[in-house]
């Protein structure tokens, strides 16, 4: 049962304290103080569901198209991709962008698919870099043609970055992608950190049998230069053959780390924050987890995502998505469209249905969605 003790109010000085059932019969607990919730009419109401969560933070995937071919993200056979015609275009992104920032979303990450191989990367970095009142500009990336492109990204306003890597055997990283290409994402990491990029997150995907043996090593990548590895247990989504016998908990992630590693130690984390993150004496470094399947986190979730085809989807593993497309090629003025991202919003769950209900609902490969 979800209880809901007092609703956030953007227009008085109130708090938030949610409770909503996690996996087990424990109950999850988040609190916006005063020090933490946005200032006084800085979010629209079209950002803010029924449980009081306000959606300040907005992944684009501007191409469902990629270099690599993961197993987790991508089905053997391949995926139907979007025709580019329903592909949204620059100036789509960019007015729907504009709509939710001057909404109160600060933070957009740009995703795909792979959105470096898209053409006007640059100036999609530019433009959305330029809007009033966004401050963090990031993307996920895998990093294969990263390097070359980097200090241009970063000139065009490109403020973090997040690097896809599963393995640190390149033989391994061929069995996992379906391509050859390790070198140039080592490359870009390294090209990262030395354009002066603090941190460069790593992202892992730990899956059993496969890399759960490379974990330590991972960590060793932290302990000289600003890197901050993130595991991440494997989740479920159309396509990519999930089974738990898989899944390798964060309970022992956590374990094989502390093992080796004794002085690691949790950081005091943002009721948004998606990660669990730890430091290690002496490492530039950090240490985290993303525990989507055994610990999740949908109480403090601050997320929309809007995906190369124009649909809006509020929940990473919700069915549910709108499209913004559609309305806006049919003429449809911002007020509406903000209407029809309101109700989406609204209509948002207060907590994803759990990783064995999930294995079992229809949803798209991730290559569609987003990473």
């Amino acid at each position: 049962m979800l209880h809901l003790f007092r609703y956030f109010s953007i227009h008085h000085h109130e708090t938030l304290l949610l409770q909503i059932p996690s996996f087990g019969n424990s109950i999850q607990h988040i609190n916006f103080n005063s020090e933490e919730k946005p200032k006084e009419n800085s979010v629209s109401d079209m950002l803010v569901d029924s449980f009081g969560r306000i959606h300040t933070y907005l992944r684009i995937s501007l191409t469902e198209r990629c270099n690599l071919r993961c197993k987790y993200c991508m089905p053997a056979e391949g995926v139907d991709l979007t025709p580019t015609s329903q592909v949204l275009t620059k100036d789509e992104i960019l007015r729907l962008a504009g709509l939710f920032v001057s909404s109160g979303v600060n933070k957009i990450r740009l995703t795909g698919g792979e959105p470096t191989i898209r053409k006007d990367i640059e100036d999609i970095c530019f433009e959305l870099s330029s809007l009033k009142g966004l401050e963090t500009l990031c993307m996920t990336t895998n990093g294969i043609v990263l390097a070359r492109k980097l200090p241009k990204l970063k000139e065009c306003g490109l403020t973090s970055l997040n690097i896809s890597v599963d393995t640190l055997v390149p033989a391994k990283f061929e069995l996992m992608t379906r391509r050859k290409g390790h070198n140039k994402v080592m490359d870009s990491i390294n090209a990262a950190v030395d354009l002066g990029y603090d941190p460069v997150k790593v992202n892992c995907v730990v899956m059993r049998g496969f890399n759960d043996d490379e974990i330590c090593d991972f960590v060793e990548l932290t302990r000289e230069k600003p890197i901050n590895v993130r595991f991440i247990e494997f989740m479920p989504f159309d396509g990519n053959v999930w089974n738990v016998k898989k899944l390798v908990p964060y309970s022992e992630m956590l374990d094989t780390v502390a093992k080796q590693f004794t002085s690691l130690k949790r950081v005091k984390d943002h009721p948004t924050e998606t990660a669990k993150n730890f430091t290690i004496d002496g490492h530039k470094g950090k240490v985290s987890f993303i525990t989507s399947m055994t610990e999740h986190f949908c109480a403090g979730c601050n997320r929309l995502r809007l995906l190369a085809d124009g649909n809006l989807k509020v929940c990473l593993f919700g069915p549910s998505e709108v499209s913004l497309r559609d309305p806006m090629r049919n003429g449809a003025e911002d007020h509406e469209l903000r209407e029809i991202i309101s109700a989406a919003v609204k209509r948002k769950k207060p907590s994803h249905a759990g990783m064995f209900d999930i294995a079992k609902t229809a949803n798209r490969p991730m290559i569609h969605i987003g990473g």
